[in-house]
């Protein structure tokens, strides 16, 4: 009998270890939110949330996902923001639409334990959980150095003139990350500041419209532009285009949109960055899912006192497109080389 009570009692410890196992071994589990900023650039919808998405069905295939866009408006996402956590979101991945609101729905989420993710632009007033994005700063630097050095590679010469910055939104902390690496990158390169404008919304009708401005006040004097993202790019090459300037001066970029791809396929636009969103939104799905687990996250740096990971981009231009692009499956041939991009894709020897 004694035996008998000793296998039983074994047995049991056995079916309790398996169980405590097997409940050690469960998939993560909870509601996700992943609130992003505007439709201005067609990122969002293209690469961020697919990328996110993708991920989190590999790693948690039993969350549920909310998804919202603020449409650039900051009581919209403040909304968004109140909505999801009544939802139950126990992670929010926030793209802020405005860096500085954004501290109040911070604070607020944290209040009543739910983790955020700030994604892409930071919150500096106030520490998020967690910080994912590609290293602005480093972006903003980049494409002015590599603007600069086509200038001097033109034989333009430093006392020639000068250029124009077109920044991104005032109310986008990453924007004022890319400002200050741009800033840097011009004083570097030695060329004159002749303006500057910070764009509201990142819109590319205002970027136009500030550009034609400065195109009538300093005519030919303007020897290249650095705009902080593809939208501004492509604002500031149509009012160049409209004032008959041609060729256009050079141009600089941020996202490697299709369209601007195409800009620099047809010599329109100098370079862009290649940023493939997909990596950030995987690398913010990863958090997310080490929270839901109860686990931090490890940091490789802090940005405004903030756990971050930053990744480091490429600056893509018509020399590297081929490589940086299309060898590596951003884009293909078929989806850049239509109509009148053609002839400027046989150039750079990228076929359909």
């Amino acid at each position: 009998m004694k035996q008998i009570l000793n296998t039983a009692t074994r047995l049991g410890a056995l079916i309790l270890g398996v169980a405590a196992a097997t409940t050690t071994l469960a998939a993560p589990s909870g509601t996700v939110a992943f609130l992003m900023p505007d439709q201005a650039s067609t990122r969002y919808e293209k690469h961020d949330w697919p990328g996110f998405k993708a991920e989190m069905a590999k790693l948690c295939p039993d969350c549920k996902l909310l998804y919202q866009n603020a449409n650039a408006d900051v009581s919209l996402q403040q909304q968004q923001f109140n909505s999801v956590i009544a939802q139950g979101a126990k992670v929010i991945v926030l793209d802020p639409v405005d860096s500085t609101a954004a501290a109040s729905l911070v604070r607020m989420a944290q209040s009543q334990g739910v983790k955020v993710i700030a994604y892409d632009r930071p919150v500096p007033a106030t520490p998020a959980d967690y910080y994912v994005s590609f290293d602005n700063e480093g972006i903003g630097r980049a494409i002015a150095d590599s603007l600069m050095q086509a200038l001097k590679a033109a034989g333009v010469p430093t006392g020639k003139g000068g250029v124009l910055q077109v920044n991104g939104s005032p109310t986008d902390a990453a924007a004022g990350l890319i400002k200050k690496g741009i800033n840097a990158g011009i004083q570097a390169g030695g060329y004159k500041k002749l303006a500057e404008f910070d764009t509201p919304e990142w819109a590319p009708p205002k970027a136009q419209q500030w550009v034609s401005g400065q195109i009538t006040r300093f005519g030919n004097d303007i020897v290249g532009v650095v705009a902080a993202n593809d939208g501004t790019a492509g604002g500031t090459i149509a009012a160049f285009k409209a004032a008959g300037r041609n060729p256009v001066p050079p141009v600089s970029g941020n996202d490697a949109t299709t369209s601007a791809l195409q800009l620099i396929i047809a010599g329109d636009q100098y370079n862009t960055i290649s940023k493939p969103s997909e990596i950030v939104a995987a690398a913010a799905a990863r958090v997310a899912v080490g929270f839901l687990e109860g686990k931090a996250p490890k940091a490789e740096t802090q940005l405004y006192n903030t756990p971050s990971q930053l990744f480091t981009p490429a600056v893509v231009t018509a020399k590297n497109l081929k490589a940086e692009i299309i060898d590596k499956g951003i884009a293909t041939a078929a989806e850049l080389c239509t109509g009148r991009y053609a002839e400027g894709c046989a150039k750079l020897g990228i076929g359909k």
